[in-house]
């Protein structure tokens, strides 16, 4: 239970869900944990459109930095608690420097903070893709930004953000989709960049139990009941997958905790998809399939109209029409 010992890091958004199930489990390997999340948590209410049942579920996973940096504490690991908005970049390097110089150092940074929501392109405004992209993208860099200096001088570390499976696109989720895949960007080139310094970068694509994943789920559920002008409803093996894919988040912190580890550092510029029942998988990197050329000249359409389907795009199927849709 010391793959970390002694290790300083700061985990974004983990007051609840996803960044407390990592950061409860980090510190129980022996690291010293900054829990954060924009503000201390006031008189929360569940979401409405949820059952009695779903309410319960989300109202007892709520909570902030502070009551995460408590639960820490209570069974003998390191917690502090720092509120910011990572969407902030003064508050972030304000936050950085009081880290550095409490503890000597940042060892590692999960990028965890986000605005988890779903929606079509036409019920999305303006103010979605604002709010979704500047904590998930932005506060990322924020954090590497701030970050990344103090690792560069002390010789090393670990940087894990934290995207989503949606980042390869996902219908009804035209901005999570968006920032998510920016994250995938960002964390390729950055690893490309601070390998050189012993740093390692990798994103990981989560799924474990969280207040947004309640809401998340029965709202599609009734989107997609909506949708097809009837119920949806799913077999009891695929319930039992998704329950058990979406139990407690430490489940999923294990191999996360070993990207951070002398072993697991030599992987860099990964995409890792990881959930609470233990599973893991990795991402292909994105390659070309094949190409065509016409030499010296310039392609006509009739003459892409002829080559296109059996060459260049040979074995298509068109995405938009797969019920994964």
């Amino acid at each position: 239970m010391n793959a970390l010992k002694g290790k300083v890091v700061l985990v974004t958004g983990s007051g609840q869900g996803i960044g407390k199930g990592i950061a409860m489990y980090f510190a129980r390997e022996g690291a010293i944990v900054i829990t954060n999340n924009r503000s201390p948590m006031k008189n929360v209410e569940p979401p409405q459109e949820l059952s009695r049942e779903e309410q319960a579920a989300w109202l007892s996973m709520v909570g902030d930095a502070e009551t995460a940096a408590k639960e820490i504490r209570a069974f003998g690991g390191q917690a502090e608690a720092m509120f910011c908005d990572v969407a902030d970049y003064d508050a972030v390097g304000q936050m950085m420097e009081k880290i550095v110089e409490k503890y000597g150092r940042i060892d590692i940074v999960v990028n965890n903070a986000a605005i988890t929501e779903s929606g079509a392109l036409l019920s999305l405004t303006e103010r979605d893709y604002d709010r979704q992209t500047s904590v998930k993208m932005k506060g990322a860099f924020n954090c590497c930004r701030h970050a990344v200096p103090y690792m560069i001088k002390q010789g090393g570390g670990t940087i894990l953000n934290c995207a989503s499976d949606a980042w390869v696109g996902l219908g009804n989720a035209t901005v999570y989709s968006a920032a998510n895949a920016g994250i995938v960007g960002m964390t390729k080139a950055m690893a490309m960049e601070l390998w050189r310094h012993g740093i390692n970068c990798n994103a990981f694509c989560p799924q474990g139990a969280s207040p947004g994943h309640v809401a998340g789920f029965a709202k599609t559920l009734k989107t997609l009941s909506e949708a097809m002008g009837k119920e949806v409803t799913m077999s009891a093996e695929k319930k039992a997958e998704i329950d058990a894919n979406h139990a407690d988040s430490e489940g999923l912190a294990p191999f996360l905790a070993y990207l951070c580890t002398d072993q697991g550092k030599q992987y860099t510029a990964q995409v890792f998809s990881v959930t609470a029942s233990g599973k893991v998988d990795v991402y292909s990197a994105p390659v070309r399939l094949r190409e065509i050329s016409k030499g010296e000249s310039l392609w006509t359409v009739e003459e892409l109209v002829a080559c296109v389907p059996d060459h260049l795009m040979q074995d298509y199927q068109n995405p938009a029409e797969s019920r994964h849709y």
